[in-house]
């Protein structure tokens, strides 16, 4: 009975090790498989579909799809609306200190023009979590000027910066941000209606640049552009005093940022293994 019982006890746990290895080894593949869309997402600028992830990983399409929205569910990956193909998402951001480092070092020259060319602040921005963050700030050298201290943050609803950049997010994402940050009135010109916002960002689809008129300061008036192709959510831009920087001075600036936002965005950054290159 005593031999049955332990015949019946390392069949169970035989058993088990078994079960233990299948999963062990069923984990192993669905890590790769991450690994591989990631990888695959890395490598394309303007994003990939679901047919591209299926073939790469050998996954049906439905399995593909699932793992694609496990991804975006945690912000590794966004899914654009309209053309429905997927790109990393802002989950990474944190991690790419080295890129941020290395974009800061290409655009400082930009700045540093934009501030002589124009007489007024310039300034790179970047979109942190739900609000934007200064990452670098070339100030005017006027003794009345507009500026913020690098590592600043400041709404995406009201800034030039912010909207420059929510413009190029899939619409969900950009509702759920409004939904976690609400939309303060700061001045008496800030739009406080996500359906006014959307209106804006289509504003800014049609003209490639952001304005903030008065929408953040009083008197505060800042044009921004967004920075493709660096795979971060970024944006420069120039800011003044509204009384001295005027609309007609904004469209004047925009077309100059647009300009330079293109040279910055075709300039690949490095990948973070390799370093900036010689």
């Amino acid at each position: 009975m005593a031999r049955r019982k332990k015949k019946d006890r390392d069949e169970i746990e035989a058993s088990e090790v078994e079960e233990l290895s299948e999963e062990r080894d069923y984990s192993v593949r669905a890590v790769e498989r991450v690994c591989l869309i990631l990888n695959l997402l890395q490598e394309s600028v303007d994003g990939i579909g679901l047919n591209d992830v299926a073939q790469t990983t050998g996954l049906p399409k439905s399995s593909a799809f699932r793992y694609l929205w496990t991804l975006e569910n945690h912000r590794y990956v966004e899914r654009d609306q309209d053309t429905s193909l997927y790109r990393l998402g802002l989950g990474f951001v944190g991690m790419q200190s080295r890129h941020l480092e290395i974009l800061r070092e290409r655009a400082r020259p930009t700045l540093e023009n934009l501030r002589d060319e124009f007489g007024e602040t310039a300034n790179l921005g970047l979109l942190d979590g739900d609000h934007i963050i200064y990452i670098d700030i070339v100030e005017s050298r006027r003794g009345v000027r507009l500026a913020a201290t690098r590592g600043d943050r400041e709404p995406v609803h009201c800034t030039a910066l912010g909207k420059a950049i929510a413009a190029q997010l899939p619409e969900d994402r950009v509702r759920r941000l409004l939904n976690e940050t609400g939309l303060e009135r700061r001045t008496a010109n800030t739009v406080t209606t996500v359906d006014d916002f959307f209106d804006e960002l289509a504003k800014v689809k049609r003209l490639g640049y952001a304005v903030d008129d008065r929408e953040n300061e009083e008197d505060g008036r800042c044009v921004a552009a967004p920075l493709l192709g660096t795979h971060l959510p970024a944006a420069i831009s120039v800011s003044g005093p509204s009384s001295r920087f005027t609309l007609q001075e904004v469209k004047k600036v925009a077309k100059t940022l647009l300009d330079v936002a293109a040279g910055i965005a075709t300039n690949p950054i490095p990948d973070q293994r390799t370093g900036p290159s010689a």
